[in-house]
C-alpha cells in the first residue's frame, strides 16, 4: 500500500482534476435535498479530517487522556477494523455521518477546491509529523464519540480511505451534472 502522504496526494489531485473545471453553481448542485453536493463532499472531508488535529496536538502535549475502552485491545482492534470496512470506497452501504462532521448546508463559496488543496497539505504534515505516534501503537478515541477506540495507525487509513469513499459519491454528482448539461 502508498504511504498515508501519498494517497492523501493522489486524492487531492483527483479531486483538483476532476472537479476544477466547474462553476460554483455546478460544485453546489445537488440532484436532490438528501443527497451531498460535491461541495459539500469536500467540505464534510475537511471538516472530519480537522477534528483529529486537536487530538494530534494533545498527545504530543501529553494532556491526552485515552478514556477507559482504550485498554481493552479487542474493542481498538473491533472499532478500528469496522469503521475502516464502513469507509470503503464501493459505498454498496449509505452511512450517516455524526452531526459534529456534517457538512455546511447552505451553498459553499467559490475557492472550496484551494482551500481543500491547502487542507489537505496541512493533513499530509500533521500525519508525516505523527509517524512515530502511530509507529508505538498510540490508541486515540473518535472525535466524534470517546468510546470509539482506535490506533491512530488505523485512523489515518480510515482518513485516506474515507477521503476516496467521498471522492467516489463526488463523482456520480459529477456525472449527473453531465447529464443535466448534456441534455
Amino acid at each position: 500500500m502508498k504511504s498515508w502522504s501519498e494517497q492523501i496526494e493522489k486524492n487531492t489531485q483527483g479531486f483538483i482534476e476532476t472537479f476544477g473545471e466547474l462553476s460554483v453553481e455546478q460544485l453546489n448542485w445537488k440532484p436532490n435535498p438528501q443527497t451531498w453536493s460535491i461541495a459539500q463532499n469536500i467540505d464534510h472531508l475537511m471538516v472530519i479530517n480537522e477534528t483529529y488535529f486537536p487530538v494530534i496536538e494533545s498527545i504530543r502535549k501529553g494532556t491526552y487522556k485515552p478514556p477507559f475502552m482504550a485498554k481493552l485491545r479487542f474493542m481498538v482492534s473491533f472499532f478500528g477494523t469496522m469503521i475502516l470496512k464502513s469507509v470503503q470506497p464501493d459505498r454498496k452501504k449509505k452511512i450517516k455521518t455524526f452531526p459534529i462532521w456534517e457538512p455546511v448546508k447552505s451553498e459553499i463559496a467559490k475557492g472550496i477546491l484551494d482551500r481543500f488543496k491547502a487542507h489537505q497539505s496541512e493533513l499530509k504534515e500533521m500525519i508525516e509529523n505523527s509517524k512515530d505516534l502511530a509507529e508505538k501503537g498510540t490508541i486515540i478515541s473518535s472525535p466524534a464519540n470517546k468510546n470509539i477506540v482506535y490506533k491512530l495507525e488505523k485512523a489515518f487509513e480510515i482518513i485516506v480511505t474515507h477521503e476516496q469513499r467521498h471522492f467516489e459519491q463526488a463523482k456520480e454528482i459529477h456525472q449527473l451534472i453531465k447529464k443535466e448539461t448534456d441534455s
